[in-house]
C-alpha cells in the first residue's frame, strides 16, 4: 500500500503500544474514561438517554456490550449508540479545546468494543488516546467547530466518527490498511446539520453523539470482515480535506503524532449547562461572594464571552444552554448542584423574573483577540449604588488550560452526581485501569454500592 495521509494515520493507530504513551497522558486518559462513563450513567435519566436505551434494546443483537444503567446487553454498535446519547444527555460530559464533545462518542465506542473483545484496561486506554489523537486532528484540520458551523452548517463532532473508528479498530486488532478502511466506512454513516441546535428538548443533540459512536464501531467491524473504503479517505480528492479542510489541513492531521497527545486538551465540566456558561457562572458567584452582593441590589449583569461562544448560548430555547436563563437561576439559587435542575420551578420566582432581562450578553473584543475559540468570560455586576465590579475568568474549572481536573475533583463530582455509586472506589479502580484484565470491570463498579 502506497504511503498517503490516511495510511500515516492507520500506521500510527495500528503500531502505537501502551508502553509508548507517557504516564501523564495515561493518567489523563483514565480521568476522561471515568468521567465519560459516569456522565453516561448520569445521563441515562435524560429524555435522550432513556429513549436511546429503549431503541437500542429493541434492536437487540448478540449480547456483546452493556447499555449502561440498564440490565440490557446488545450488539456493540447499538450499545455505543445508546451510551453515547446518554453521555451527552445532561450536558455534564467533557469538551475539548478543538471544540465539541469527542468523549461522548469516542469513549463509548471504545468501551462497547472493549466489552465485545474482552479487552484489557490498558488496551482501552490506548484505544481512547488514539481515538482522540486522530478525531481531534481531523476536526482541527477542517477549521474547527465554529468554522464548520459557519461555512458548512455542520456540527464538527461528526468527524469524531473517524476517531471512533480508530479506537474501535485498535481494539479489534485491525492492521494499518484495515484502519484506513474503517475510517472511510465510518464516514458513510455520520453527519450532523447544525439545525439540531434549534430543538427544545436536547434529544437529537444528544443522539448525534451516539450515532457518531455507532458509525465508528460499525466502520471498524465492517473493515474487520473485509469490507473496504478509500484507503486515503482523509487526503484523497473528494475526501475529507477536499470537502471541508482548511488550507493547512494536511499538515495538521499528521503533526506531532506520538509526541503531542490530543487527550491532554480534554476539558471537564462541573455543572449541567452549555460549556460557554461555566466561566460566567464562576465569575458571577465569585463577585457575589467577594463583595457581599444581594440579588435584590443587582441592576445589571454584563457578560462578555468570545463571539463564537455567544452564538451558542444566546437566548436559546433549551434552558440549560441559554446563558440568560442559567445565569439568572444561578444567582437566584446561589449556585446549582450537578443533580439539580432549576427549571421550570425557578421561572415563577419573582427574583428570576426581575433578573433575567438584566443579563446583557455580548461578544467581548478582548476575548475575541486573546482566545476566540476559548471559554473565558469577563463579567461586570452593577448594583443599586452604581458601583460596578468586574471579574475575568480565563478558563472555567476543569479546563485543560487550567490544568484539567484532579482525581479529588472527579471524586467530589461523582459523589454528588451518582450517590448510588461508591465514588472513592470508582476513582481508585479507574486509576489502576491499566492493571485490569478486562476493561469492563470498571463498569461493574458503576453498578452501585454492593
Amino acid at each position: 500500500m502506497s504511503s498517503t495521509l490516511t495510511t500515516t494515520i492507520g500506521s500510527y493507530a495500528a503500531g502505537t503500544m501502551f508502553h509508548h504513551i507517557p504516564a501523564a497522558v495515561v493518567d489523563r486518559a483514565k480521568q476522561v474514561i471515568l468521567d465519560e462513563l459516569a456522565c453516561a450513567h448520569f445521563g441515562r435519566r435524560s429524555i435522550a438517554g432513556d429513549l436511546a436505551a429503549r431503541y437500542a434494546t429493541q434492536l437487540g443483537g448478540p449480547q456483546e456490550a452493556r447499555i449502561y444503567a440498564t440490565g440490557s446487553r446488545v450488539a456493540a454498535p447499538n450499545a455505543a449508540l445508546a451510551n453515547g446519547a446518554a453521555g451527552h444527555g445532561e450536558e455534564v460530559d467533557g469538551a475539548h479545546v478543538v471544540g465539541g464533545h469527542p468523549g461522548a462518542s469516542i469513549v463509548h465506542a471504545a468501551m462497547a468494543v472493549a466489552e465485545r473483545q474482552r479487552s484489557s484496561g490498558a488496551d482501552l486506554v490506548t484505544a481512547v488516546v488514539l481515538g482522540y489523537d486522530i478525531g481531534t486532528r481531523v476536526v482541527q484540520a477542517c477549521g474547527g467547530l465554529h468554522h464548520m458551523k459557519d461555512r458548512f452548517g455542520l456540527n464538527s463532532d461528526f468527524l469524531y466518527a473517524l476517531g471512533c473508528a480508530v479506537a474501535s479498530g485498535r481494539l479489534i486488532g485491525l492492521d494499518a490498511t484495515r484502519h484506513c478502511h474503517a475510517m472511510a466506512l465510518s464516514t458513510f454513516a455520520s453527519n450532523a446539520l447544525v439545525a439540531f441546535y434549534a430543538e427544545e428538548r436536547h434529544i437529537s443533540k444528544s443522539l448525534t453523539n451516539g450515532q457518531i459512536a455507532a458509525a465508528g464501531v460499525n466502520g471498524a467491524l465492517m473493515a474487520a470482515v473485509g469490507l473496504e473504503g478509500h484507503t486515503d479517505i482523509v487526503g484523497a480528492p473528494y475526501g475529507v480535506l477536499h470537502a471541508w479542510g482548511a488550507d493547512d489541513g494536511r499538515d495538521i492531521v499528521a503533526a506531532e503524532l506520538g509526541e503531542r497527545y490530543a487527550i491532554m486538551g480534554a476539558n471537564f465540566k462541573f455543572m449541567n449547562a452549555g460549556y460557554p456558561i461555566h466561566a460566567p457562572t464562576e465569575a458571577v458567584l465569585t463577585l457575589i461572594a467577594e463583595h457581599g452582593i444581594k440579588t435584590a441590589d443587582i441592576t445589571s449583569v454584563d457578560v462578555g464571552i468570545p463571539s463564537h461562544s455567544m452564538r451558542v448560548v444566546d437566548g436559546r430555547s433549551m434552558r440549560n444552554i441559554c446563558l440568560q436563563d442559567m445565569l439568572s437561576a444561578v444567582i437566584v439559587r446561589g449556585g446549582i448542584g450537578l443533580r439539580e435542575s432549576p427549571f421550570p420551578e425557578v421561572l415563577s420566582d419573582p427574583d428570576f423574573t426581575r433578573l433575567q432581562p438584566l443579563i446583557n450578553l455580548r461578544g467581548h473584543p478582548d476575548l475575541d483577540r486573546d482566545q476566540p475559540n476559548g471559554r473565558g468570560a469577563i463579567v461586570t455586576i452593577t448594583t443599586a449604588d452604581g458601583a460596578p465590579v468586574t471579574r475575568r475568568v480565563e478558563h472555567p474549572k476543569g479546563h485543560s488550560g487550567r490544568g484539567g481536573a484532579s482525581w479529588p475533583d472527579l471524586r467530589a463530582k461523582w459523589q454528588e452526581g451518582l450517590p448510588e455509586c461508591d465514588a472513592a472506589r470508582l476513582c481508585e479502580t479507574a486509576q489502576r485501569l491499566d492493571e485490569l484484565d478486562e476493561a469492563g470491570e470498571l463498569l461493574d463498579v458503576l453498578r452501585g454500592r454492593n
